[in-house]
């Protein structure tokens, strides 16, 4: 193993220092289990070198940030709809005095001069230039180079290790076991998953049957092809906004997926007329613009569909924001637009990774360069993202930093919803787990999706019209089993929520899955998906001036988003605030009976025929599609 444990004997007779060392035992901090794709081993690095040590301070009361959440989401408590205000999170969460002058401390009693340290203004870094000796003495580790197929270089370790005093007040260290190397720009085909989220067919994105030749307008063929009076049918939303001066829906859309105006208003004008002359209010975040120099259901097919679904449901009396992300050379990742609308997540935990994450200024040219958006916008109050990875693209440190703030915009009072995949138990493009953590397409392990596996976001599934059902009948829909699956099952990182427990534990003691347990998370332990569903099947999306047929998850989160839109509207309106993370709530005693229980289908992938949609929350729709009139009524009831 090239980081090796030096005795600690060792290490006391190497320090350099003017003090006596705090003595206590290294522990292994971070360890890496493998080189990433695309990396080899060169050389040892030379001991002469100057690496720019940077020290992530552990984050004030974040272990706690489920319960802060929990407080004032769950309609039982005291503090429901208590939100806070960002400078409430930022305070609550800062590193403490005593981990930067705990880290500081011990740096100087081993031999780093105090005028080499500098503590970043947030407290959240301690930076401090030093040799390679010098830092593996402090962490007895040893670091290396590895070569990109590129030709970049990184400097890195296998492992690193911290006195035990330390390890309490640090998150991680860089340069370590992380591979955050700037690399200069790929091909599409050789983007890293994040920051390739926008790409035609990576990750989360819809799928189209082909075109039709006409209109159509009539509830009788809901089954068949799906336009807004199908879903204000289903669902029950009957009802005209009158707060929107007050209220806020924001749709994400990442470059070089794009909307076309002249596609909304040949929607608006056989589906929503109130929308003709109408445009969404266009945020743009490093660079991100609406393009039209590639077209195609490819590059417009995701943007059309959102647009003009969320904003027909919203009626065009509602301004509807699109946060158009990263420009079309870098492209952006769910973190590029997190740091737009929240400038504390630039730093928090030591800031983006840049082989995920898109770098902006344009570092090596001829994209966006101007500075980052950091802390730009300002956060609606329902947010819908109609992409997706699989979980085990991204690293679980990498995962757990992004789902913490989503938890912040929660406190904040925002609702964000997500997309739970368009693969049954598969991952995206049908891959699935390999026992050794690979994904192919031959796997047979549940794939699960992030960020639908956090448990800080609402994850919507997808449902369908039976076939030669109605929209009138009493349970007309069924899990969505045509042309997609339904996203659904166990996380593989992150623990089951309290807020899901007593339904999840219903499911899984009454239809416990006939599976071997190698094959799915059946721990009973970890966070489960999705939490509601809508429609996702057979809808009419004007795209490239004519109307296709879409599919997916993509088409159930801004649907959802435009529902709980309109409950906000009937809130504001009586003076009352939004209803930020819904989770809590709709898990809740209270809310039993505000989602249509869907009963019918399946979500198959990785070999199986995947899970069953039952009696009350299953892994395929989760609670159900919403019943708007119950949901309103038991919502403007809180405080």
């Amino acid at each position: 193993m090239r980081c090796s444990l030096t005795a600690l004997v060792a290490l006391s007779l190497a320090v350099v220092s003017l003090a006596v060392p705090t003595l206590s035992p290294y522990n292994v901090h971070e360890k890496r289990s493998a080189i990433p794709t695309g990396w080899s081993h060169t050389r040892r690095h030379g001991n002469t070198a100057t690496l720019p040590l940077r020290i992530a301070l552990k984050q004030s009361n974040i272990e706690s940030i489920g319960e802060y959440l929990y407080d004032i989401s769950h309609p039982d408590s005291a503090n429901y709809g208590k939100h806070w205000t960002a400078g409430e999170i930022s305070r609550k969460f800062s590193p403490s005095d005593e981990s930067v002058s705990t880290v500081r401390d011990w740096l100087v009693e081993n031999g780093l001069a105090s005028e080499r340290i500098r503590v970043s203004p947030t407290k959240g870094w301690i930076n401090v230039d030093v040799s390679v000796e010098e830092a593996e003495r402090l962490m007895n580790t040893e670091y290396h180079v590895y070569t990109h197929v590129s030709g970049k270089e990184h400097i890195g370790c296998e492992a690193y290790h911290l006195p035990e005093h330390i390890s309490t007040h640090v998150d991680f260290v860089l340069p370590s076991v992380h591979f955050d190397s700037k690399l200069k720009r790929r091909s599409v085909s050789e983007l890293e998953p994040a920051r390739a989220v926008g790409q035609p067919g990576v990750g989360i994105t819809p799928k189209t049957a082909g075109t039709i030749s006409q209109a159509v307008t009539e509830l009788e063929q809901c089954d068949e092809y799906i336009t807004p009076i199908c879903l204000r049918a289903l669902y029950g939303l009957v009802y005209e906004p009158v707060a929107t001066d007050k209220n806020s829906y924001g749709i994400v859309e990442y470059t070089p997926q794009a909307y076309l105006q002249s596609d909304l208003q040949m929607f608006a004008m056989n589906y929503s007329t109130d929308l003709l002359g109408k445009e969404p209010y266009m945020v743009s975040i490093d660079g991100g613009y609406a393009q039209t120099e590639y077209q195609g259901f490819e590059y417009n097919g995701e943007s059309d569909l959102d647009l003009q679904y969320g904003m027909s449901l919203v009626t065009g009396n509602q301004e509807v924001t699109l946060y158009q992300t990263g420009d079309m050379v870098e492209g952006a990742s769910f973190n590029n637009f997190l740091d737009a609308i929240d400038g504390s997540y630039c730093t928090f935990e030591g800031g983006d990774d840049y082989t995920q994450d898109a770098e902006y200024p344009d570092p090596y040219g001829g994209g966006y360069e101007g500075p980052e958006d950091c802390g730009t916008v300002t956060p609606a109050y329902v947010i819908s993202t109609s992409y997706g990875y699989n979980e085990a693209d991204l690293t679980p440190f990498y995962t757990e930093r992004q789902c913490a703030e989503y938890a912040k915009l929660g406190l904040m009072g925002v609702t964000v919803l997500y997309s739970s995949g368009d693969y049954g138990v598969a991952g995206n493009g049908g891959y699935c787990l390999n026992p050794n953590g690979t994904q192919s397409a031959d796997g047979m392990i549940f794939n699960p999706s992030f960020p639908g596996a956090c448990p800080y976001v609402t994850s919507v599934g997808a449902t369908m019209v039976k076939p030669g059902a109605t929209v009138l009948e009493a349970q007309p829909e069924m899990a969505c089993m045509e042309v997609i699956y339904s996203g659904g099952g166990f996380s593989n990182y992150f623990a089951m929520p309290s807020y899901q427990k007593t339904a999840v534990d219903y499911y899984l003691q009454n239809y416990p899955p006939n599976y071997p347990a190698t094959i799915w998370n059946s721990t009973g332990m970890s966070r489960a998906f999705p939490d509601i569903s809508a429609n996702g099947a057979n809808y009419v999306v004007a795209v490239d001036g004519q109307f296709e047929l879409v599919y997916g998850t993509s088409c159930s989160s801004p649907v959802s988003g435009a529902i709980f839109t309109m409950i906000n509207d009937a809130r504001l309106a009586i003076g009352k605030g939004p209803i930020g993370f819904i989770n809590p709530t709709i898990y809740s005693a209270d809310f039993a009976g505000a989602f249509h229980d869907i009963t019918e289908g399946s979500n198959p992938g990785c070999g199986t025929e995947g899970y069953n949609a039952t009696a009350g929350w299953d892994p395929v729709t989760g609670l159900g599609t919403p019943n708007f009139p119950v949901l309103l009524e038991k919502w403007l009831a809180l405080p």
